[in-house]
């Protein structure tokens, strides 16, 4: 994934690192991508050929299925009272990833939570790890991860979502445990550690 369009368009709580392994492991090729799953099965439709069609099959199972949409695959209708709300919008690129990694994020706090917001650095391949399944099941340790309510406090073993200051550019997209650095700060050997985990991370779940 390009660097400067996560810069540009991910969550800047997160590091680039994460947001591009969060892609990979849950995410999709395709910006039109549509998945609809009803009582666990896989429901089966026609591929979409513009944001416009997307966004009709969206609408035709919102409500009565899960349905997950766009390169992050967010689950489309959450918080939405009606599908009239509902825009195709969620099928550009960059609105996709700005609206997933920001869901993923609170997923994140909630696990970081969870694990007592440890500082063993070596339990963040584990912690991304069940971060991502829980974003595929959409829940965690038996709680609906999408509708619970943001824990707020860090993600993994950075600062918290409102110290963090928001990515400019490509300078700053060097992973710091897991959270985005700020501009101008310098790599250090545990950011080298980190990107070394992560790139081994892969298939665990």
């Amino acid at each position: 994934m390009d660097a400067a369009f996560i810069a540009k368009c991910a969550n800047p709580n997160l590091a680039p690192a994460i947001v591009e392994r969060f892609v990979i492991e849950a995410g999709a090729e395709d910006p039109l991508a549509v998945s609809v799953k009803s009582d666990g099965r896989v429901v089966l439709i026609p591929k979409p050929q513009s944001a416009d069609e997307a966004l009709d099959v969206v609408r035709t199972y919102v409500g009565q299925a899960v349905v997950r949409v766009g390169i992050t695959q967010f689950p489309a209708g959450v918080g939405v009272t009606d599908v009239s709300q509902l825009r195709s919008g969620m099928f550009e690129a960059c609105e996709n990833l700005r609206t997933g990694t920001g869901i993923f994020a609170k997923v994140a706090r909630i696990v970081t939570k969870w694990y007592g917001r440890p500082t063993n650095k070596e339990l963040l391949p584990q912690m991304l790890d069940d971060t991502i399944y829980a974003w595929k099941t959409g829940t965690f340790e038996g709680d609906n991860v999408f509708s619970a309510e943001d824990p707020g406090g860090p993600i993994f073993f950075g600062k918290s979502a409102g110290d963090a200051k928001p990515a400019t550019g490509p300078t700053n997209l060097t992973p710091d445990e897991g959270v985005a650095p700020q501009s101008g700060e310098p790599e250090t050997a545990a950011d080298a550690d980190i990107r070394i985990d992560l790139s081994r991370i892969g298939g665990q779940k």
